[in-house]
Protein backbone atom coordinates (compact mmCIF):
# COMPACT_ATOMS: atom_id res chain seq x y z
CA UNK A 1 0.00 0.00 0.00
CA UNK A 2 1.41 3.67 -1.10
CA UNK A 3 1.97 5.99 2.01
CA UNK A 4 -0.58 8.22 -0.10
CA UNK A 5 -3.49 5.62 0.48
CA UNK A 6 -1.84 4.69 4.04
CA UNK A 7 -2.26 8.50 4.48
CA UNK A 8 -5.79 9.00 2.85
CA UNK A 9 -6.97 5.69 4.82
CA UNK A 10 -5.66 7.17 8.35
CA UNK A 11 -7.60 10.77 7.54
CA UNK A 12 -10.73 8.83 7.03
CA UNK A 13 -10.70 6.64 9.79
CA UNK A 14 -9.47 10.14 12.06
CA UNK A 15 -12.63 11.70 10.31
CA UNK A 16 -14.84 8.93 11.57
CA UNK A 17 -13.60 8.89 14.89
CA UNK A 18 -14.29 12.72 15.73
CA UNK A 19 -17.97 12.49 14.03
CA UNK A 20 -18.25 10.13 17.21
CA UNK A 21 -16.54 12.22 19.54
CA UNK A 22 -13.64 9.94 20.33
CA UNK A 23 -10.86 11.46 18.47
CA UNK A 24 -9.33 12.43 22.02
CA UNK A 25 -8.70 8.81 22.72
CA UNK A 26 -6.83 8.08 19.93
CA UNK A 27 -2.89 7.20 20.87
CA UNK A 28 0.31 5.63 20.03
CA UNK A 29 1.49 2.12 21.06
CA UNK A 30 5.16 1.24 20.10
CA UNK A 31 5.18 -2.59 20.63
CA UNK A 32 8.25 -4.61 20.94
CA UNK A 33 8.55 -8.13 19.25
CA UNK A 34 10.66 -10.23 17.34
CA UNK A 35 8.90 -11.53 14.73
CA UNK A 36 10.70 -10.47 11.71
CA UNK A 37 10.25 -13.71 9.60
CA UNK A 38 8.24 -14.23 6.94
CA UNK A 39 5.09 -15.38 8.43
CA UNK A 40 5.58 -13.56 11.66
CA UNK A 41 6.13 -10.24 10.00
CA UNK A 42 3.07 -10.76 8.27
CA UNK A 43 1.10 -11.38 11.52
CA UNK A 44 2.18 -8.77 13.52
CA UNK A 45 0.93 -6.45 10.55
CA UNK A 46 -2.46 -7.18 10.98
CA UNK A 47 -2.15 -6.54 14.27
CA UNK A 48 -0.86 -3.41 13.60
CA UNK A 49 -3.43 -2.99 11.38
CA UNK A 50 -6.20 -3.47 13.74
CA UNK A 51 -4.98 -0.80 16.11
CA UNK A 52 -4.93 2.12 13.06
CA UNK A 53 -8.27 1.32 12.21
CA UNK A 54 -9.41 1.97 15.80
CA UNK A 55 -7.37 5.57 14.82
CA UNK A 56 -3.80 4.95 17.25
CA UNK A 57 -0.33 4.96 15.55
CA UNK A 58 1.77 1.50 15.53
CA UNK A 59 5.45 2.58 16.46
CA UNK A 60 7.09 -1.10 15.56
CA UNK A 61 9.73 -1.76 17.44
CA UNK A 62 10.95 -5.07 16.33
CA UNK A 63 14.75 -6.51 17.27
CA UNK A 64 15.79 -9.31 15.20
CA UNK A 65 16.69 -12.63 16.67
CA UNK A 66 14.35 -15.66 17.04
CA UNK A 67 14.93 -16.02 20.71
CA UNK A 68 14.46 -13.02 21.84
CA UNK A 69 17.54 -12.15 23.93
CA UNK A 70 18.45 -9.46 22.43
CA UNK A 71 15.02 -8.32 22.42
CA UNK A 72 15.33 -8.17 26.70
CA UNK A 73 19.02 -6.16 26.48
CA UNK A 74 17.47 -3.34 24.51
CA UNK A 75 14.30 -3.73 26.66
CA UNK A 76 15.91 -3.83 30.20
CA UNK A 77 18.09 -0.72 28.66
CA UNK A 78 14.63 1.17 27.61
CA UNK A 79 12.89 0.15 31.07
CA UNK A 80 15.79 1.71 33.56
CA UNK A 81 15.96 4.50 31.49
CA UNK A 82 12.08 5.27 32.30
CA UNK A 83 10.89 5.08 28.55
CA UNK A 84 9.09 1.78 28.66
CA UNK A 85 6.99 0.88 25.65
CA UNK A 86 3.77 -0.07 25.44
CA UNK A 87 3.99 -3.36 25.53
CA UNK A 88 6.87 -6.16 24.88
CA UNK A 89 7.21 -9.59 23.96
CA UNK A 90 7.77 -11.77 27.05
CA UNK A 91 6.80 -14.65 28.62
CA UNK A 92 6.35 -17.57 31.28
CA UNK A 93 8.24 -16.54 34.72
CA UNK A 94 9.52 -13.88 32.94
CA UNK A 95 6.47 -12.22 33.08
CA UNK A 96 6.40 -12.17 37.02
CA UNK A 97 9.54 -11.35 36.95
CA UNK A 98 8.83 -7.78 35.27
CA UNK A 99 6.12 -7.85 36.93
CA UNK A 100 7.78 -7.85 40.78
CA UNK A 101 9.84 -4.74 39.30
CA UNK A 102 6.99 -2.91 39.69
CA UNK A 103 6.82 -1.69 36.33
CA UNK A 104 3.32 -3.61 34.23
CA UNK A 105 0.17 -2.44 33.85
CA UNK A 106 -3.18 -3.78 35.52
CA UNK A 107 -5.12 -4.85 32.48
CA UNK A 108 -8.00 -6.14 33.90
CA UNK A 109 -10.19 -4.07 32.54
CA UNK A 110 -9.74 -5.35 29.48
CA UNK A 111 -9.98 -8.87 30.56
CA UNK A 112 -13.04 -8.93 32.30
CA UNK A 113 -15.01 -6.66 29.26
CA UNK A 114 -13.81 -9.10 26.92
CA UNK A 115 -14.52 -12.25 29.64
CA UNK A 116 -10.76 -13.77 29.51
CA UNK A 117 -10.83 -16.01 32.29
CA UNK A 118 -14.16 -17.91 30.29
CA UNK A 119 -12.09 -17.94 27.33
CA UNK A 120 -8.57 -19.24 28.56
CA UNK A 121 -7.34 -22.72 30.42
CA UNK A 122 -6.52 -21.71 34.24
CA UNK A 123 -2.70 -22.78 33.27
CA UNK A 124 -2.31 -20.31 30.42
CA UNK A 125 -4.34 -17.35 32.00
CA UNK A 126 -2.40 -17.64 35.46
CA UNK A 127 0.83 -17.63 33.40
CA UNK A 128 -0.45 -13.99 32.65
CA UNK A 129 -1.75 -12.82 35.80
CA UNK A 130 0.67 -11.24 38.70
CA UNK A 131 -1.13 -11.31 42.25
CA UNK A 132 -4.13 -12.34 40.69
CA UNK A 133 -4.17 -9.11 37.68
CA UNK A 134 -3.55 -9.84 34.09
CA UNK A 135 -0.13 -7.63 33.00
CA UNK A 136 -0.02 -9.63 29.67
CA UNK A 137 -1.95 -10.93 27.12
CA UNK A 138 -1.43 -14.40 25.29
CA UNK A 139 -1.03 -14.51 21.59
CA UNK A 140 -0.89 -18.69 20.60
CA UNK A 141 -0.10 -21.72 22.21
CA UNK A 142 2.93 -23.90 20.10
CA UNK A 143 2.60 -28.04 21.59
CA UNK A 144 6.17 -28.30 21.81
CA UNK A 145 5.72 -32.94 22.25
CA UNK A 146 5.31 -33.49 18.77
CA UNK A 147 6.93 -36.22 16.45
CA UNK A 148 7.54 -35.61 12.75
CA UNK A 149 7.67 -38.47 10.58
CA UNK A 150 8.25 -39.26 7.29
CA UNK A 151 5.92 -41.75 5.85
CA UNK A 152 8.22 -42.77 2.61
CA UNK A 153 10.73 -43.55 4.99
CA UNK A 154 8.86 -46.05 7.34
CA UNK A 155 7.55 -47.65 4.43
CA UNK A 156 10.82 -48.31 2.97
CA UNK A 157 11.80 -49.73 6.18
CA UNK A 158 8.48 -51.70 7.04
CA UNK A 159 8.29 -49.63 10.29
CA UNK A 160 4.93 -48.28 11.76
CA UNK A 161 5.19 -44.57 13.38
CA UNK A 162 5.47 -45.32 17.34
CA UNK A 163 2.95 -44.07 20.11
CA UNK A 164 5.35 -45.14 22.74
CA UNK A 165 8.88 -45.45 23.87
CA UNK A 166 9.59 -49.15 22.96
CA UNK A 167 7.80 -48.86 19.16
CA UNK A 168 9.88 -45.96 18.95
CA UNK A 169 12.66 -47.93 19.90
CA UNK A 170 11.88 -50.92 17.42
CA UNK A 171 11.20 -48.30 14.46
CA UNK A 172 14.71 -46.80 15.18
CA UNK A 173 16.05 -50.39 14.43
CA UNK A 174 14.36 -50.61 11.66
CA UNK A 175 15.20 -47.56 10.01
CA UNK A 176 18.65 -48.20 10.82
CA UNK A 177 18.68 -50.97 9.30
CA UNK A 178 17.60 -49.10 6.02
CA UNK A 179 20.01 -47.23 6.00
CA UNK A 180 17.86 -43.86 6.85
CA UNK A 181 18.97 -42.02 9.84
CA UNK A 182 16.30 -42.77 12.58
CA UNK A 183 16.28 -39.73 14.64
CA UNK A 184 17.07 -36.32 12.90
CA UNK A 185 18.50 -34.32 16.32
CA UNK A 186 20.48 -30.47 16.42
CA UNK A 187 22.87 -30.93 19.16
CA UNK A 188 21.86 -27.77 20.98
CA UNK A 189 21.13 -27.38 24.63
CA UNK A 190 17.32 -26.26 23.87
CA UNK A 191 16.57 -28.99 21.36
CA UNK A 192 18.29 -31.62 23.82
CA UNK A 193 16.18 -30.56 26.39
CA UNK A 194 12.91 -30.35 24.22
CA UNK A 195 13.52 -34.15 23.35
CA UNK A 196 14.27 -34.79 27.06
CA UNK A 197 11.07 -33.26 28.45
CA UNK A 198 9.28 -35.52 26.42
CA UNK A 199 11.24 -38.50 27.05
CA UNK A 200 10.02 -37.58 30.35
CA UNK A 201 6.50 -36.90 29.77
CA UNK A 202 6.25 -39.98 27.92
CA UNK A 203 7.67 -42.21 30.79
CA UNK A 204 6.63 -40.49 33.75
CA UNK A 205 3.22 -38.99 32.88
CA UNK A 206 1.98 -35.73 33.80
CA UNK A 207 2.10 -36.01 37.29
CA UNK A 208 5.71 -36.75 37.53
CA UNK A 209 6.52 -34.06 34.91
CA UNK A 210 5.18 -31.43 36.81
CA UNK A 211 6.48 -32.61 40.10
CA UNK A 212 10.57 -33.12 38.35
CA UNK A 213 10.19 -30.18 36.41
CA UNK A 214 8.32 -28.07 37.16
CA UNK A 215 8.57 -27.95 40.94
CA UNK A 216 11.68 -29.23 41.17
CA UNK A 217 10.87 -31.48 43.84
CA UNK A 218 13.89 -32.98 45.47
CA UNK A 219 12.47 -36.68 45.49
CA UNK A 220 11.12 -36.93 42.46
CA UNK A 221 14.03 -35.77 40.70
CA UNK A 222 16.17 -38.62 43.07
CA UNK A 223 13.45 -41.11 42.50
CA UNK A 224 13.66 -44.10 40.32
CA UNK A 225 11.19 -43.10 37.63
CA UNK A 226 13.34 -40.06 36.72
CA UNK A 227 16.57 -42.92 36.56
CA UNK A 228 14.04 -44.44 33.71
CA UNK A 229 13.79 -41.13 31.71
CA UNK A 230 17.63 -40.37 31.87
CA UNK A 231 18.12 -44.07 30.45
CA UNK A 232 15.48 -43.65 27.69
CA UNK A 233 16.35 -40.35 26.88
CA UNK A 234 20.35 -41.17 26.57
CA UNK A 235 19.41 -44.27 24.68
CA UNK A 236 17.72 -42.06 21.56
CA UNK A 237 21.16 -40.62 21.34
CA UNK A 238 22.33 -43.50 19.82
CA UNK A 239 19.94 -43.14 17.18
CA UNK A 240 21.12 -39.40 15.53
CA UNK A 241 23.99 -38.92 13.46
CA UNK A 242 27.55 -38.17 14.47
CA UNK A 243 26.99 -34.00 12.74
CA UNK A 244 23.94 -33.71 15.15
CA UNK A 245 26.21 -31.41 17.38
CA UNK A 246 25.53 -27.35 16.68
CA UNK A 247 22.83 -28.09 14.04
CA UNK A 248 19.75 -25.68 13.56
CA UNK A 249 16.44 -27.33 14.25
CA UNK A 250 15.17 -26.13 10.79
CA UNK A 251 18.10 -28.44 9.42
CA UNK A 252 17.09 -31.02 11.37
CA UNK A 253 13.58 -30.81 9.88
CA UNK A 254 14.76 -30.65 6.63
CA UNK A 255 16.26 -34.22 7.21
CA UNK A 256 13.25 -35.56 7.91
CA UNK A 257 11.51 -33.33 4.55
CA UNK A 258 13.99 -35.08 2.72
CA UNK A 259 13.77 -38.45 3.95
CA UNK A 260 17.35 -38.41 5.16
CA UNK A 261 16.02 -39.20 8.42
CA UNK A 262 12.16 -40.75 9.49
CA UNK A 263 11.47 -38.76 12.90
CA UNK A 264 12.37 -35.23 14.59
CA UNK A 265 11.17 -34.64 18.11
CA UNK A 266 10.13 -31.06 17.76
CA UNK A 267 7.44 -28.42 18.48
CA UNK A 268 5.21 -27.10 15.52
CA UNK A 269 7.05 -24.61 14.19
CA UNK A 270 8.61 -28.03 12.49
CA UNK A 271 5.37 -27.70 10.46
CA UNK A 272 6.16 -24.35 8.86
CA UNK A 273 9.61 -26.12 7.16
CA UNK A 274 6.94 -28.60 5.76
CA UNK A 275 4.33 -26.59 4.94
CA UNK A 276 7.27 -23.86 3.39
CA UNK A 277 8.38 -27.17 1.29
CA UNK A 278 5.00 -27.49 -0.30
CA UNK A 279 4.26 -30.57 1.77
CA UNK A 280 1.10 -32.00 3.02
CA UNK A 281 0.24 -32.94 6.39
CA UNK A 282 -0.94 -36.94 6.30
CA UNK A 283 0.23 -37.10 3.18
CA UNK A 284 3.94 -35.94 3.13
CA UNK A 285 4.31 -36.21 6.67
CA UNK A 286 2.79 -37.04 10.08
CA UNK A 287 2.39 -35.88 12.89
CA UNK A 288 1.59 -37.79 16.50
CA UNK A 289 2.51 -36.85 19.54
CA UNK A 290 5.90 -37.99 21.27
CA UNK A 291 5.61 -41.36 22.34
CA UNK A 292 3.55 -42.08 25.40
CA UNK A 293 2.07 -38.56 25.43
CA UNK A 294 -1.16 -38.56 23.45
CA UNK A 295 -3.20 -37.45 26.50
CA UNK A 296 -0.84 -34.63 27.75
CA UNK A 297 -0.04 -31.63 25.57
CA UNK A 298 3.29 -29.36 26.36
CA UNK A 299 3.09 -25.59 25.88
CA UNK A 300 4.75 -22.55 24.76
CA UNK A 301 3.08 -19.50 24.87
CA UNK A 302 3.78 -16.65 23.06
CA UNK A 303 2.27 -13.39 25.07
CA UNK A 304 2.48 -9.18 25.19
CA UNK A 305 3.45 -7.72 28.44
CA UNK A 306 1.92 -4.21 28.99
CA UNK A 307 3.54 -1.70 30.44
CA UNK A 308 2.53 1.54 32.91
CA UNK A 309 2.33 4.43 30.70
CA UNK A 310 1.20 7.93 32.03
CA UNK A 311 -0.64 9.07 28.88
CA UNK A 312 -3.93 8.48 28.68
CA UNK A 313 -4.93 8.17 25.38
CA UNK A 314 -1.30 6.10 25.06
CA UNK A 315 -3.35 3.78 27.89
CA UNK A 316 -6.08 3.28 25.77
CA UNK A 317 -4.32 2.60 22.94
CA UNK A 318 -2.41 -0.49 24.96
CA UNK A 319 -5.85 -1.61 26.41
CA UNK A 320 -7.18 -1.70 22.47
CA UNK A 321 -3.98 -3.47 21.61
CA UNK A 322 -4.65 -6.06 24.48
CA UNK A 323 -8.18 -6.83 23.70
CA UNK A 324 -7.10 -7.02 19.36
CA UNK A 325 -4.35 -9.81 20.60
CA UNK A 326 -7.41 -11.70 21.93
CA UNK A 327 -9.54 -10.98 19.58
CA UNK A 328 -10.38 -14.29 17.41
CA UNK A 329 -10.05 -12.30 13.84
CA UNK A 330 -6.12 -11.80 15.44
CA UNK A 331 -5.58 -15.00 16.66
CA UNK A 332 -6.72 -16.82 13.63
CA UNK A 333 -4.70 -14.81 11.62
CA UNK A 334 -1.25 -15.33 13.40
CA UNK A 335 -1.66 -18.51 13.91
CA UNK A 336 -2.17 -19.52 10.79
CA UNK A 337 0.99 -17.82 9.43
CA UNK A 338 2.96 -18.78 12.90
CA UNK A 339 2.22 -22.71 12.47
CA UNK A 340 0.73 -22.81 16.16
CA UNK A 341 -2.81 -22.12 17.48
CA UNK A 342 -4.77 -19.79 18.98
CA UNK A 343 -5.10 -19.78 22.59
CA UNK A 344 -8.34 -18.92 22.94
CA UNK A 345 -10.89 -21.47 23.26
CA UNK A 346 -13.56 -22.48 21.06
CA UNK A 347 -13.13 -21.03 18.02
CA UNK A 348 -13.49 -22.22 14.44
CA UNK A 349 -10.92 -23.51 12.88
CA UNK A 350 -11.81 -24.71 9.68
CA UNK A 351 -8.85 -22.77 7.84
CA UNK A 352 -6.55 -24.77 10.11
CA UNK A 353 -4.58 -28.22 8.71
CA UNK A 354 -5.28 -31.31 10.54
CA UNK A 355 -1.73 -31.07 12.93
CA UNK A 356 -3.50 -27.82 13.94
CA UNK A 357 -6.92 -29.30 14.47
CA UNK A 358 -5.39 -32.38 16.59
CA UNK A 359 -3.20 -29.89 19.05
CA UNK A 360 -6.53 -27.66 19.28
CA UNK A 361 -8.38 -31.32 20.47
CA UNK A 362 -5.66 -32.11 22.70
CA UNK A 363 -5.59 -28.82 24.40
CA UNK A 364 -8.89 -28.48 24.95
CA UNK A 365 -8.92 -32.23 26.65
CA UNK A 366 -5.31 -31.90 28.53
CA UNK A 367 -6.92 -28.83 30.17
CA UNK A 368 -9.83 -30.41 31.23
CA UNK A 369 -8.13 -33.33 32.36
CA UNK A 370 -5.39 -31.52 34.14
CA UNK A 371 -2.20 -32.72 32.08
CA UNK A 372 -1.36 -29.74 29.79
CA UNK A 373 1.77 -28.53 31.21
CA UNK A 374 4.63 -26.05 30.36
CA UNK A 375 7.56 -26.44 28.46
CA UNK A 376 11.23 -26.14 30.44
CA UNK A 377 12.77 -26.01 26.93
CA UNK A 378 11.03 -23.02 25.83
CA UNK A 379 11.06 -21.09 29.20
CA UNK A 380 7.19 -21.47 30.24
CA UNK A 381 7.92 -23.42 33.60
CA UNK A 382 10.69 -22.37 36.01
CA UNK A 383 12.56 -19.23 36.64
CA UNK A 384 15.97 -18.27 34.20
CA UNK A 385 18.96 -19.65 36.61
CA UNK A 386 17.20 -23.14 36.87
CA UNK A 387 15.97 -23.30 34.15
CA UNK A 388 19.87 -23.04 32.45
CA UNK A 389 21.49 -25.00 35.33
CA UNK A 390 19.15 -28.04 34.31
CA UNK A 391 19.49 -27.87 30.61
CA UNK A 392 23.42 -27.49 31.31
CA UNK A 393 23.34 -31.07 33.21
CA UNK A 394 21.12 -32.81 30.66
CA UNK A 395 23.07 -31.38 28.01
CA UNK A 396 26.58 -32.59 29.25
CA UNK A 397 24.60 -35.79 29.13
CA UNK A 398 23.53 -36.33 25.98
CA UNK A 399 27.09 -35.63 25.45
CA UNK A 400 29.21 -37.25 27.52
CA UNK A 401 29.15 -40.92 26.80
CA UNK A 402 30.90 -42.08 30.29
CA UNK A 403 28.47 -40.12 32.63
CA UNK A 404 25.77 -42.86 33.96
CA UNK A 405 22.25 -41.87 34.56
CA UNK A 406 22.76 -42.13 38.07
CA UNK A 407 25.90 -39.73 37.87
CA UNK A 408 23.22 -37.34 35.61
CA UNK A 409 20.39 -37.60 38.61
CA UNK A 410 22.79 -36.74 41.30
CA UNK A 411 23.78 -33.55 39.18
CA UNK A 412 20.22 -32.77 37.96
CA UNK A 413 19.05 -32.89 41.27
CA UNK A 414 21.90 -30.41 42.28
CA UNK A 415 21.22 -27.78 39.66
CA UNK A 416 17.38 -27.83 40.17
CA UNK A 417 18.28 -26.12 43.87
CA UNK A 418 19.85 -23.19 41.59
CA UNK A 419 18.40 -19.70 42.52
Amino acid sequence: MTNRVLTLSRLAVAAALVTSGLAAQAGEVEVLHWWTSGGEAKAASALKATLQAKGHTWKDFAVAGGGGDSAMTVLKSRVVSGNSPAAAQIKGPGLQEWAKEGVLANIDGVAKAEKWDAVLPKVVSDVMKYKGNYIAAPVNVHRVNWLWANPEAFKKAGAKVPTNWDEFFAAADKLKAAGIIPVAHGGQNWQDFTTFESVALGVGGADFYKKALVQLDAGTINGPVMLKVLETFKKVKGYTDKNAPGRDWNLATAMVIKGEAGMQLMGDWAKGEFIAAGKTPGKDFVCVAAPGTAKSFTFNVDSFAMFKLKNEANVKAQNDLAAAIMAPEFQETFNLNKGSIPVRLGMNLDKFDDCAKLSAKDFVDTAKANSLVPSVAHGMAVPPAAEGAIKDVVSQFWNTDAMSAKDAQVKLAAAAKTK
